[in-house]
């Protein structure tokens, strides 16, 4: 019996030293790294405290990485959203096999990104590609998607709002499946039209899974886009799909600037803690419980 209060520390204690050892240990070591300079093999390093960052903020690309990485998010989080609360609308109606679409509709989530993004650099290939194929037949004209700018950057987005866009549907159909049909039927009496049913009533009830959902997104557009970024554009052309997450890779992999790229998780960590904060601090004051 003197055991038995510490049973649930004793079942907790391997998941604790998972986590310990591969996410708060890396980055605290992330953190420390970051006022460093080291070689390439990791043999060497110089204490050089505010280098790191000072650097950053006077490199023009990891201005632009930033800047390419808000319109990014923007974007898609927006699109999500909207069309991910469309959507669920259409699919709560009661038509004739809307089980099927339902099951369908969520094929793109459960596909990885890698898988994701090699399907769409296979549908937008100037030469075979199925996108050119309908836009010269309609056009008579092709575009370059993954090698031009802003194509690029487009594809990109079209790309992950495609792969994140069941992940908000299905919430939003859930929704909308638990809100009580008198609710309707009131505002029916009332006369509202489809537009205010839509907007007015059913959209500010949902603002709990909107509050979630925008959360859910701006962390897939800071870390879960890098899969599809590096295998449809590789950041390319020009830099011009380069993100803060893959220019961190960038720096770490291609050349080697262990020390810099310590640097810039620090910032995305900040960047990401700043996001967080404001976005619950005034954020949440829209969204009512029921």
């Amino acid at each position: 019996m003197k055991w038995g209060k510490y049973t649930p520390y004793l079942l907790l204690a391997p998941t604790l030293i998972i986590i310990a050892l591969f996410i708060y240990w890396p980055a605290i070591n992330s953190f420390l790294m970051s006022f460093y300079k080291i070689s390439p093999f990791g043999d060497k390093r110089i204490f050089a405290g505010l280098d790191n960052y000072i650097k950053l903020f006077e490199d023009e690309a990891y201005w632009d990485a930033l800047k390419i990485t808000f319109i990014y998010i923007v974007l898609s989080v927006i699109i999500v959203i909207i069309l991910g609360y469309l959507i669920a609308q259409l699919l709560d109606n009661k038509v004739f096999g809307v089980r099927i679409y339902r099951t369908l509709i969520f094929v793109p989530y459960v596909i990885s990104f890698t898988i994701g993004g090699a399907l769409w650099t296979f549908m937008l290939n100037p030469v075979a590609g199925h996108v050119n194929y309908i836009l010269s037949r309609i056009t008579g004209e092709s575009i370059n998607w993954l090698n031009q700018v802003p194509y690029a950057l487009i594809s990109v987005i079209v790309s992950s709002v495609w792969k994140m866009l069941p992940f908000s549907i299905i919430f939003y159909l859930a929704g909308l499946q638990s809100i009580s049909e008198s609710i309707i039927e009131s505002s029916l009496i009332d006369g509202a039209n489809v537009w205010q049913r839509m907007w007015k009533i059913k959209f500010p009830m949902l603002s709990p899974i909107t509050f979630y959902l925008v959360i859910m997104n701006i962390t897939h557009g800071m870390f879960e886009s890098f899969g599809i970024i590096d295998i449809m554009t590789r950041g390319g052309p020009l830099g011009s799909t380069t993100t803060l997450i893959y220019k961190l890779y960038q720096d770490a992999f291609f050349f080697q600037k262990t020390s810099l790229a310590a640097a810039e998780s620090v910032i995305l960590f900040i960047i990401m803690s700043i996001i967080t904060f404001l976005y619950f601090r005034f954020g949440e004051k829209r969204v009512h419980y029921q």
